[in-house]
């Protein structure tokens, strides 16, 4: 009985053959990368911090990949267009987005439909840096360290306000914690962007607010607001004399939860391209000019990784939830 290969068998000898025959492993025609240029979509408005360092980064990065590096500003929604149409993006590792913390996270708890689901539809890729804010109040508050504050807060129930660049913002979230607990009742005033909530604490139509360093520290400087203290872990490196909240024995996880920035891309993308990303921003982001230019702006940078990213975000999930939940933080 004479022996017949199988077709299927057969069709598949045969590719192999060719590709060996062409000298073009299987692995490498499915994980090349970039084939073309690389798109980096913020989904913020231009000029902001998020956008600042995605230039920043695809200047580093267009030479690295040996590829343009083209960064596209899709705003609107809190970041969730931006960030949905590289959710729907194909999984080639192509399209990125480099976003703050809210369109990656904190959103899914704000908003009741989102167009998009993380654990679905993105992978997360670097933790490029921390963004800690500063706790301001208006000089005449008679409070200079975070324990004075507080016992302000709670002695003049319901006749204090602090500021927010937006509902479900970390200021937000923040100050209706301290309103919360220390049963202050005090008002919460929104704006569209934080420019406009300086201008109005400067001027004494607020009490307090967080604001990141970038903007406070003119302020601070020439002491026309004041610094009770800041959130996180650590000392800001643009202000390396204001003590944390924690310092000062404010260790709720309210006080030292950051936002952060990232970037991630869709989910799907081939693992060896995930990693190829992450270590060329890693790369990037440790170069003296870069780190000099995101501590600036008053992020701190972090040594990150697809792991060490996701193992963060797993941690502080239920943190963010906790406090937009407090809040009754909602938007539509």
């Amino acid at each position: 009985m004479q022996f017949r290969p199988h077709p299927r068998r057969h069709l598949m000898h045969a590719v192999a053959c060719m590709v060996l025959a062409l000298g073009l492993p299987v692995q490498a025609q499915t994980t090349a990368f970039p084939t073309k240029p690389v798109r980096i979509v913020v989904p913020f408005p231009p000029g902001g911090a998020t956008d600042i360092l995605a230039r920043l980064l695809a200047d580093k990065l267009a030479p690295a990949l040996g590829k343009p590096v083209i960064v596209d500003n899709k705003a609107g929604s809190s970041g969730v267009l931006g960030t949905d149409i590289v959710a729907k993006s194909p999984a080639d590792g192509h399209t990125l987005v480099l976003s703050l913390s809210n369109s990656l996270l904190t959103n899914q708890f704000l908003y009741a439909r989102m167009p998009y689901e993380i654990s679905r539809d993105l992978t997360l890729v670097y933790q490029i840096a921390t963004g800690p804010v500063v706790l301001l109040v208006h000089p005449s508050i008679p409070a200079n360290t975070a324990q004075e504050l507080l016992k302000h807060v709670s002695a003049k129930k319901g006749k204090l306000s602090y500021g927010s660049w937006g509902i479900g913002s970390y200021a937000h979230l923040a100050g209706s914690h301290m309103s919360a607990t220390q049963k202050a009742e005090m008002s919460h005033i929104p704006y569209k962007g934080e420019a406009a909530m300086i201008q109005d604490l400067l001027g004494g139509q607020l009490d307090m607010a967080y604001a990141s360093a970038l903007q406070a520290k003119p302020h601070i400087e020439a002491g026309k607001l004041k610094a009770i203290g800041v959130t996180g872990e650590s000392r800001m490196a643009t202000l390396p004399n204001v003590p944390t909240l924690r310092e000062q024995g404010l260790t709720d996880e309210a006080y030292r939860v950051t936002g952060w920035l990232g970037i991630a891309v869709p989910s799907g993308t081939p693992p060896a391209v995930v990693r190829r990303i992450a270590a060329e921003v890693r790369a990037a982001v440790q170069l003296p000019d870069v780190r000099d230019r995101i501590a600036a702006m008053g992020f701190e940078v972090r040594d990150s990784s697809p792991e060490a990213f996701a193992a963060v975000y797993k941690k502080e999930l239920p943190i963010w939830e906790r406090l937009i939940k407090q809040s009754g933080a909602t938007l539509e």
